[in-house]
């Protein structure tokens, strides 16, 4: 499985939009400060996922959730309207 995956910062609100094959590893990864993007932002919460069966599909929507502030408008209400 691949997995697109949203990342909020605890220490300064913000988001975080990622793809991984492993997405436990990819999350130990970023809480121990190995990301570089996100090495500052600490601690980090894992806010949602989308798992896919190919990792081109799940790079396609991490591309589409970043470049398209309609679709990451959309998401980000739907997820904080589950999780307020």
């Amino acid at each position: 499985m691949y997995y697109f995956y949203i990342l909020r910062s605890i220490s300064d609100n913000k988001f975080y939009y990622g793809s991984t094959s492993n997405l436990k590893q990819r999350l130990y990864e970023h809480q121990s400060g190995k990301v570089v993007s996100t090495k500052s932002r600490l601690p980090l919460e894992l806010l949602y996922y989308e798992a896919y069966k190919e990792l081109g599909q799940a790079r396609k929507r991490e591309r589409q959730v970043k470049k398209s502030g309609n679709a990451r408008k959309v998401l980000l209400s739907r997820i904080q309207n589950k999780h307020p």
